[in-house]
């Protein structure tokens, strides 16, 4: 389906030019949601698997207590499914992942990193057994088909490998449950974490999961009919008025808090999962016919080079925009992400040290701090993901 954009994306050319803006082409894919997440006031957007996928609706804070208090629905068509078909189904998503997959019920989902044959990190989806011999991989930002289907002629498995017409919707908040009860009826409130139901939806069934890129808690529409999925968007809020549901989309505050990491930002190509702490993912002492088993146990043996760790810097003023991660008053550490905590009055910020930095400042040997233009501050190291209500930070009432 085609839907038009208005002029907030192609808006025209003006000297000086004073912000970049994005040319559409056939090479920039849109949605069956475009044109509501527009009239619901989008005003920025970013591109994700070659996909318009918004970056914020009221404003970045604005948004983020709204998700925290109320329920939001996101258009998050960016997550492709690379569908997997066929009798050697199983066998080529078990190749791509160190997860053990093999006990894999009808109902569940899984994250799991797919790493290659030196166990670095080429996607992080969701992993969803759809049928006995069809798998989807609701995928993060890279182009996972053209490498499955690389894998599958080389091992000459017997598979068919696409990406469906399936554009998911997101409910995220406190509130997705009443309003999923409301479209859905009451059972969607039974289904589990990670796992999914197929319900109806005029007549239509959809895979909806207990899943979403937020610590807020909420749901995935698996639709795979544009129309009845246009219909289903406009219901959700036709029915949660009286819920203060709202446009939204993955928030940066929000997932920071709750240390959820983003492909391509955070995990790169040139990282393996045990440099990003997904450890429990990468199941070593098993049998697997995986790619990268072998090479990741040698480096958990051997011990990773460096870490993805979690760095808070208390009462840091946002007017901070140039800072420097110091370490005994070196520069040290790379940072994937940051963001000012509108929660806790505090910067978060991701940051891969190398392990024996690490080491030092959690052993108290050295001192990490933050250099910025109104001076140095203080910061502390952490674990992800954050443990921030043990920390001593006043945490903002949601009321």
């Amino acid at each position: 389906m085609s839907t038009s954009l208005t002029e907030p994306l192609i808006a025209p050319v003006i000297e000086p030019l004073i912000e970049p803006l994005i040319t559409r082409s056939r090479r920039l894919r849109e949605t069956p949601f475009t044109s509501r997440i527009l009239q619901g006031g989008a005003k920025s957007f970013t591109v994700y698997n070659h996909m318009l996928l918004a970056s914020y609706f009221r404003g970045l804070e604005e948004d983020y207590w709204h998700l925290c208090k109320h329920v939001q629905v996101w258009d998050v068509s960016v997550e492709r499914q690379v569908q997997i078909k066929g009798p050697d189904a199983y066998e080529l998503v078990q190749l791509m992942t160190p997860r053990d997959l093999s006990k894999a019920k009808a109902d569940q989902c899984f994250y799991a990193p797919l790493c290659d044959e030196e166990g670095k990190i080429i996607n992080d989806p969701i992993a969803i057994r759809v049928s006995d011999n069809t798998w989807w991989l609701s995928i993060a930002d890279s182009d996972v088909m053209l490498w499955a289907k690389g894998l599958a002629t080389g091992k000459g498995m017997d598979v068919e490998i696409c990406e469906p017409d399936v554009w998911p919707i997101a409910v995220q908040g406190p509130k997705a449950d009443d309003l999923m009860a409301r479209v859905f009826g009451e059972e969607v409130r039974d289904i589990r974490f990670f796992r999914y139901r197929r319900l109806a939806y005029q007549g239509h069934y959809f895979i909806v999961a207990r899943s979403g890129w937020s610590h807020q808690g909420g749901f995935e529409i698996y639709v795979d009919d544009a129309k009845l999925g246009q219909a289903l968007w406009d219901e959700l809020f036709a029915k949660g008025e009286d819920l203060e549901v709202g446009h939204g989309c993955p928030n940066n505050i929000e997932r920071m808090e709750a240390g959820l990491l983003s492909f391509g930002s955070d995990m790169m190509f040139s990282m393996t999962p045990l440099q990003c702490g997904l450890d429990k993912y990468c199941h070593l002492d098993r049998d697997l016919p995986s790619l990268s088993v072998d090479a990741l146990a040698e480096q958990k043996k051997n011990g990773v080079p460096s870490r993805l760790m979690g760095v808070v810097v208390p009462k840091l003023p946002k007017a901070c925009v140039e800072m420097e991660l110091m370490i005994d008053g070196f520069a040290s550490g790379e940072i994937t992400s940051h963001s000012y905590s509108a929660r806790y009055d505090a910067w978060l910020a991701f940051v891969l040290f190398d392990t024996p930095q690490i080491n030092a400042v959690l052993e108290g040997a050295s001192i990490l701090s933050v250099q910025t233009s109104q001076g140095q501050y203080d910061a502390v190291m952490s674990e992800l993901p954050f443990k921030l209500d043990a920390m001593d930070l006043n945490p903002r009432n949601l009321a």
